[in-house]
């Protein structure tokens, strides 16, 4: 019988964007790397991507594209975040799909995905349908083909769900083993009872819809998908493909399909090298003929489902007891606190659901002015989502309106979608999955509720805030701190909340520090600098200026006028008001520039105050990644005096020190401390230098060894990975470069001695591209006699040899 293997990949990242900036903001928490998102496509994306199978000696023998022989959705939320910030791991994943198609009788394996990972049971059937309908187009728009089947977040199901994929064209989707309740064989009219994972997941079954539609289910082999999660499959690829294979039994006298699914991130994030044992077990599989890769869609056609299910209503994949997980302490938790409490989870949905029911209402009746369909307005704002451009909008605006909009009109309709768009972002499934209602996903899916809420105090007039602050308060965090969800919005959202004026503040005060020219781009704001005058006088600076901001998002513009003045260390003081004339701005330019000459800082600050009003700003006023840098420009007069210090104690007394460490006694703690600081910075120095010095880094990581000192290797070893990164970048861009061909070698080699963590499988990527091409050209021309092509030949193939590359 026919044997068919077919894996899965759910790639997804909750949304991390700022509400109210539209980009991710830094996150210490995925150090070194910037936020989350950055290091999982490090770590995972785009691994998969340029997956390594090495032989039997560990040498790499092909690198291969992963999403090419798997099925996979990605969520389009991550999907735009990589188009952004990842678009070498982007343009991989969609070419992975046209290749799929190629060798799967024309089915891409890629599916799609509602849009923002809602829960889908506990969704109102409007967001239902809006969530599918925006999923849909976020696929077609990527891989410009409509998709066949739709993953549900956290496999979340119930039949009114599967009736709005049905009615979108959507023919399958896939559950755990635990959803299925019964099944039938076709024809029959007894049901056999599937609870308790007891359904066969060899096949396709058919779901009668009560509508007359129907939807085909594949359920996955629930022990090894829990295998290649937990239980360290992912170790060994061959392991990982006889345990597929295992899936089969000759018992079936029919076609077998053995599926599983997990989370893409399995796959190298959260099983290192996991991408690896991926592309191996499927290398495994096809070389020895054991069964048929395929994907879902190709199986489908092949073989329909001659069975027919009927599922366990409000089930998932990562809840035992249904959909309890999103909203009340079911007991499911990531058993890393169990004393804790998910107590908050009830308030916290029960707070979203009153905040969604109480604007919704004057939603339609607002914008039931502006257009003919307000919910169809919403359905189709997806196109504004991708392309915010005025011919878009323009577009939009044709096929919405009742009427032709004034500019007010339009910002306001931009307004009253941003707020439906925020008010499904906030259902975020991550927001309730983890163990405390204070964890960044939590406090996330908190600020698109904020931003509903302030949306919604500028288009009703009405101030729903203390409203839902009060339910809030019923959300008890288990750490004392941070008490309940009312105190965390008010900590971690209220003071990120912007608007027009808190962004012209966040420009004051940074053109302080930064020259932005005549234009710039501040977060989703476009700024046209009309007037900047900057003084400086030793360590104080002065900016005064005029400028117009625009919203790229709502269309809302302001003109501003500000002062800022920095004394020193830490201390700015700004003032910001709206632009009224060029008398007023002048005469205030004019008075802040003489005090400031005059070195009055006292009349500066009484100047500011009448000119743009009390409300002062500060280095708190700047948005979170700006904020960063410039306390890193007003800290390093600081830090090189610290440094000094450091340095002269280590240098001075280094004689001794040795001396100490060679007859066996330990170093006095202020010497190994100062010895640590001196080390981890000069090698973040070199390992950032436009001309590294190799033989400088290897002599700091042999002092660190020789002092016990300890070292940022998590950091450095990332800064070491980017260094070489770059060299290898340039030398696959001219490879005929012999120099730069040694210096290559070279680094790779000291990375090797060192201790510091580094994979190099990105530079092993790009060695590998230059075999086919370079190496096959420079083979060809030492064939002929060609010395130079021969030596080249010699050292391209002893840093392959370096980098366990086969190059024959």
């Amino acid at each position: 019988m026919e044997r068919f293997v077919c894996i899965h990949g759910h790639f997804y990242q909750p949304p991390r964007e700022n509400a109210w900036l539209e980009q991710v903001e830094i996150q210490d928490s995925a150090y070194p790397y910037h936020d989350w998102n950055e290091r999982i496509d490090a770590e995972c994306y785009r691994p998969n991507a340029e997956a390594r199978i090495l032989d039997i000696e560990g040498y790499i023998t092909r690198i291969v594209n992963n999403y090419a022989s798997i099925s996979f959705d990605v969520g389009p939320t991550l999907l735009s975040w990589m188009e952004r910030s990842a678009p070498r791991t982007y343009q991989a994943i969609l070419a992975a799909d046209g290749e799929s198609r190629e060798r799967f009788s024309g089915h891409g394996s890629a599916i799609a995905q509602p849009y923002n990972h809602m829960i889908m049971p506990l969704a109102t059937r409007r967001d239902k349908s809006t969530q599918v309908r925006w999923g849909i187009a976020d696929f077609r728009r990527r891989f410009n083909r409509e998709p066949e089947g739709m993953w549900l977040p956290e496999t979340a199901v119930d039949i009114d769900t599967l009736e709005v994929l049905a009615e979108h064209g959507l023919k399958f989707t896939i559950l755990a083993p635990r959803q299925a309740a019964r099944t039938r064989g076709a024809g029959s009219t007894f049901w056999t009872d599937a609870t308790g994972e007891k359904v066969d997941p060899t096949t396709a079954y058919m779901q009668e819809l009560p509508s007359g539609r129907s939807i085909v289910i594949f359920f996955y082999n629930g022990p090894i998908a829990r295998a290649v999660a937990f239980e360290r499959l992912l170790e060994n690829g061959e392991t990982f493909a006889r345990r597929l294979v295992d899936g089969f039994s000759d018992a079936r006298r029919r076609p077998q399909l053995v599926n599983v699914a997990v989370d893409g991130e399995t796959f190298g994030h959260h099983h290192r090298f996991g991408e690896m044992a991926l592309a191996y077990a499927l290398h495994y599989i096809q070389q020895n003929d054991l069964a048929r890769v395929t994907n879902y869609g190709e199986y489908l056609e092949k073989h329909p489902p001659v069975e027919e299910v009927q599922l366990l209503e409000r089930s998932s994949w990562s809840c035992p007891h249904g959909v309890e997980r999103w909203r009340s302490d079911c007991g499911c938790d990531t058993g890393q606190n169990p004393d804790w409490s998910q107590a908050w989870r009830a308030p916290l949905r029960e707070s979203l659901d009153w905040l969604r029911d109480t604007v919704a209402p004057s939603f339609e009746e607002r914008a039931g002015l502006l257009v003919n369909e307000p919910w169809l307005a919403r359905d189709e704002y997806i196109n504004v989502i991708f392309d915010r451009s005025p011919e878009s909008l323009a577009t939009f605006i044709a096929r919405q309106a009742r009427r032709e909009l004034n500019a007010d009109e339009r910002v306001t309709l931009l307004k009253l979608m941003e707020l439906q768009r925020h008010a499904m972002l906030m259902y975020t499934s991550c927001g309730w999955f983890f163990d405390e209602v204070s964890r960044i996903e939590t406090v996330q899916v908190m600020q698109y509720a904020g931003r509903v809420v302030q949306l919604a105090r500028e288009l009703f007039g009405s101030d729903i805030e203390p409203r839902f602050l009060e339910s809030l308060g019923q959300a008890v965090s288990n750490l004392a701190e941070h008490g309940t969800g009312r105190r965390i919005y008010e900590r971690f959202v209220q003071p990120a909340m912007a608007d027009l004026t808190t962004v012209a503040a966040h420009f004051a005060v940074s053109s302080l520090f930064e020259d932005y020219g005549k234009e710039a781009e501040v977060f989703c704001y476009n700024v046209a600098v009309e007037d900047l005058r900057r003084r400086q006088k030793g360590r104080a600076r002065l900016a005064v200026g005029k400028i117009a901001l625009r919203s790229t998002i709502t269309a809302e513009s302001g003109s501003f006028a500000f002062g800022a003045l920095y004394f020193g260390e830490h201390t700015v003081n700004a003032g910001v008001a709206s632009f009224q004339d060029d008398d007023a701005y002048g005469h205030a330019a004019a008075d802040l520039t003489e005090r400031f000459e005059a070195a009055d800082f006292a009349g500066i600050i009484r100047s500011l105050d009448r000119s743009f009003g009390t409300s002062a700003y500060s280095l708190k006023s700047l948005f979170r990644d700006e904020q960063r840098r410039t306390m890193g420009h007003i800290l390093e007069g600081t830090l090189a005096d610290i440094e000094k210090v450091f340095r002269q104690l280590y240098e001075h007394h280094y004689p001794p020190m040795r001396f100490l460490t060679e007859m066996g006694n330990p170093l006095p703690k202020p010497f190994k401390d100062a010895a640590e600081f001196i080390i981890n910075t000069d090698l973040r120095r070199v390992l950032t230098a436009r001309e590294p010095n190799l033989a400088r880094v290897e002599a700091l990581v042999s002092s660190a060894a020789t002092w016990g000192a300890e070292l940022d290797t998590e950091g450095h070893g990332h800064l070491l990975r980017l260094l070489i990164g770059r060299m290898m970048e340039s030398f696959a861009s001219n490879p005929d470069e012999g120099e730069a061909l040694a210096r290559l070698t070279a680094a790779v080699a000291m990375s090797q001695r060192l201790s510091l963590p580094i994979d190099l499988g990105e530079v092993q990527y790009l060695y590998y591209r230059l075999i086919p091409t370079s190496r096959e050209e420079h083979r060809a021309r030492a064939q002929a006699g060609d010395a130079s092509a021969a030596a080249w030949l010699t050292a391209f193939d002893a840093l392959g040899d370096r980098l366990r590359v086969r190059t024959g």
